[in-house]
């Protein structure tokens, strides 16, 4: 690689920093280390060809193009921290893991086709997963805690919404979610 490649990649790296908090690579073999997966698969989950996520990883490409991939990124994170914190089994991983690659994307909190009555209203766990997936896409858990206890004196409510849905267990976030509706 000569210079103005590497310069072209160390720029790519630091877009993908300022745009997904990290490099893409570092992102995603993270992702294929937590959920067990190899780059193949990991692209098929994402709706990527093998090439493009390897472009992606290497820095010879900055950006995801499509948004329906960025958001199966974000769901993808979302299910390898709740692996890593027991939440969620390798099975259902697997199971999860489907549903994000069939998925079409779109903005928060729209439904995928994912209903409790077939009404077209997103589940009460379907809301609050996008919800921590939104938050947990901005900014690390530990971050959300420090936040959290920097408003804890002054906010406590905002602040026990943080650590519920930023750092929180799916299982807490929904009994959360119930207890404030109406």
């Amino acid at each position: 690689m000569d210079a103005a490649q590497q310069e072209a990649t160390a720029r790519a790296r630091e877009l993908q920093r300022s745009w997904y908090g990290e490099p893409l690579g570092a992102l995603f073999r993270r992702l294929i280390e937590d959920l067990g997966l190899n780059q193949a698969r990991l692209a098929g989950v994402l709706g990527l060809s093998a090439p493009m996520l390897s472009q992606l990883m290497s820095g010879q490409r900055a950006k995801i193009g499509n948004p329906a991939v960025v958001q199966r990124v974000q769901l993808l994170q979302d299910l390898a921290s709740q692996v890593a914190d027991g939440s969620v089994s390798a099975a259902e991983a697997t199971e999860r893991m489907d549903e994000i690659r069939k998925s079409q994307g779109g903005s928060v909190l729209t439904n995928t086709g994912q209903t409790a009555s077939g009404s077209g209203a997103p589940t009460v766990k379907r809301v609050v997963r996008e919800i921590q997936s939104l938050l947990r896409s901005v900014s690390a858990a530990g971050d959300i805690i420090d936040a959290a206890d920097t408003l804890a004196p002054t906010h406590p409510e905002l602040a026990e919404f943080l650590r519920v849905y930023g750092a929180g267990r799916t299982s807490d976030a929904v009994a959360h979610y119930q207890a404030h509706q109406n």
